[in-house]
């Protein structure tokens, strides 16, 4: 199992066991609440900047 974090804070979670099927997603049954940028190539970078995680500093 992993967690990583990539360029401007996207998570990605990783799990690798022969345990594991993979199995289909259900649609979701709730509409979004956020832009869906339909047609567009990228998802925009987020922009919210917080004063203790964009600090800059180790």
């Amino acid at each position: 199992m992993s967690v990583r974090f990539g360029g401007d804070g996207q998570a990605f979670f990783r799990v690798d066991t022969p345990c594991v099927q993979e199995s289909e997603v259900a649609e979701s049954t709730t509409q979004a609440t956020a832009p869906t940028y339909e047609g567009m190539e990228h998802i925009p970078r987020p922009n919210i900047r917080s004063s203790f995680w964009s600090a800059g500093a180790p």
